[in-house]
């Protein structure tokens, strides 16, 4: 079982990122998530700025990580996520997870995905025509990580 986190302004590329998974000798599966930035339903979107706390933030990743690996069996999990100024479609987030088995693949991204959302100290604000605002959390996403606890 291997655990890589990185927070990092540089842009990470997908396909590497899946070679290194599938390497794992047990792997039948890899599950990838890859968030973008998304514009706006208004299309106001400039730009969004994530901000991090350096040191917590690999701290908590690989916490969520690790509970991800205890429940289920995991060959590797992945999580890279970018900080600093971001365009619209910009990639943001990568979840992968390399398993032997499909099922827990992806159930463990869909979980280290809401724990992420909720409980990884990130701020991300908005630049867009209307102005600069930070983004509150979502009813939604705490709804999403209820189903785990």
């Amino acid at each position: 079982m291997s655990i890589f986190i990185a927070v990092q302004r540089d842009d990470f590329c997908v396909a590497s990122e899946y070679d290194e998974l599938r390497c794992h000798a047990a792997c039948g599966a890899v599950v990838i998530f890859s968030g973008l930035v998304r514009e706006l339903s208004n299309n106001s979107l400039h730009s969004m700025t994530l901000e991090h706390y350096p040191g917590m933030t690999e701290q908590a990743l690989s916490a969520i990580a690790e509970q991800a690996q205890q429940r289920w069996q995991l060959g590797a999990v992945k999580i890279i996520h970018r900080v600093g100024t971001l365009k619209p479609n910009a990639q943001i987030v990568m979840v992968g997870i390399a398993s032997a088995h499909r099922a827990a693949a992806f159930a463990a991204c869909e979980f280290i995905m809401d724990y992420l959302k909720n409980r990884a100290p990130f701020w991300k604000k908005e630049h867009t025509a209307e102005g600069d605002y930070w983004v509150e959390a979502k009813a939604s996403d705490k709804q999403a990580l209820a189903r785990w606890e």
